[in-house]
């Protein structure tokens, strides 16, 4: 079980590292920007859509390997084993949509469940990033 935790806390630890370094890379490179500060936050806006593809993808991929390991559990459902699906399981889960039509069996499960409790607080984080740099640029000529 020790090794559950660390796996799980490794894959978000690596998320949530992303994630401050693109958000501390856009705070820091905005204001160099020389465009309208209105499309400022947009840049803002894809930069974070981007940071939340790549800590999905990062999910993805324990989904997509640690099933192969013997007592980790597996994925079953509308889900072939492909790297696609686990993009897809992934994406429903960061974004607490939970579909449903896959479903996470053994250890596994542990992963699934803290993803989403992980992609709550970055995208609530970006959220109020966003909110903040709109404070600061919004009204700006």
């Amino acid at each position: 079980m020790f090794l559950v935790f660390l796996v799980n806390a490794s894959i978000i630890a690596l998320a949530v590292l992303i994630h401050y370094e693109f958000l501390y890379r856009i705070t820091t490179y905005i204001p160099k920007m020389k465009i309208r500060h209105r499309f400022r936050i947009v840049f803002g806006v894809f930069g974070a859509l981007v940071a939340h593809t790549i800590e999905i993808w990062i999910f993805a991929a324990a989904y997509y390997f640690l099933p192969r390991i013997e007592g980790w559990g597996q994925i079953t459902g509308e889900f072939d084993n492909s790297f696609m699906d686990c993009v897809y399981f992934s994406y429903t889960n960061f974004t607490t949509l939970g579909v449903g039509d896959i479903q996470p069996h053994g250890l596994i499960r542990h992963l699934v469940g803290i993803e989403s409790l992980t992609g709550l607080l970055l995208i609530t984080w970006t959220a109020s990033f966003l909110y903040f740099e709109m404070q600061r640029y919004w009204d700006r000529l």
